[in-house]
């Protein structure tokens, strides 16, 4: 039960981290931190979890990452529901903050999109639905890439979270104007919930494409690993 709770407070922490400086500070008058700082935001809230509860879970915060963690072998397979419903209710209870806060101020709206994710017309950029599942298998997959390397044993200790902290940075700065980045299913469901009607219908994508991309990036690790 304290692995199923550092999952739900380590996603809570990056819903509420990442998504609310996408919607509260990402665009504020005269000293919004836009892409770069919505994208360290999503990276500083794993790096500093990872330290945090990673004794105690593990530090997935991500279904997709534990997907992947099980096929390579190292998370067993009984607490995989488990850990993704404790990741996804930790997300929605770090929506359901954010909109409270965001609420707060005269003329919000859900509806505009609460950093949901989206293809098409709801892709920042206008990019297509191919194109959005490519860059989240792709991105997925290297993000798993990265983490089971920096656990490893044979990867140096006490870094593992920095390097996984600073590759989720980059797959935002990268990905933000594509879909508003997921690689996360519990992210996306979080938020999405929020917003309802487009945001709901689109977010099939955002659990499809993170874990092929986990499963992509698990194989790939296996087949280079010497564990």
């Amino acid at each position: 039960m304290k692995a199923y709770g550092a999952e739900f407070i380590g996603t809570f922490w990056l819903v509420l981290g990442g998504c609310g400086s996408a919607v509260l500070a990402a665009a504020f008058p005269g000293v919004g931190i836009g892409l770069l700082g919505v994208s360290l935001a999503f990276g500083l809230t794993v790096l500093t979890m990872a330290y945090a509860l990673g004794h105690v879970s593990g530090a997935h915060f991500n279904p997709a990452v534990s997907v992947g963690l099980w096929l390579a072998g190292r998370f067993p397979a009984g607490k995989l529901l488990p850990y993704i419903l404790a990741q996804v209710v930790g997300g929605l209870a770090g929506a359901g903050v954010l909109y409270l806060v965001a609420s707060g101020k005269a003329g919000f709206d859900v509806s505009a999109g609460f950093a949901s994710n989206g293809f098409g017309e709801h892709s920042p950029g206008g990019y297509s639905l191919l194109a959005a599942a490519l860059i989240e298998v792709v991105l997925t997959a290297g993000f798993l890439i990265v983490i089971l390397g920096a656990t490893s044993t044979a990867a140096p200790q006490n870094l593992a979270p920095v390097a996984i902290g600073l590759a989720l940075t980059l797959i935002h700065l990268i990905s933000i104007p594509v879909t508003n980045t997921s690689v996360n299913p519990a992210r996306s469901t979080a938020v999405a919930l929020f917003v309802g009607d487009w945001a709901v219908s689109q977010l099939w994508l955002f659990w499809v494409a993170p874990i092929a991309g986990a499963v992509v990036g698990a194989l790939i690790h296996r087949g280079l690993s010497r564990e």
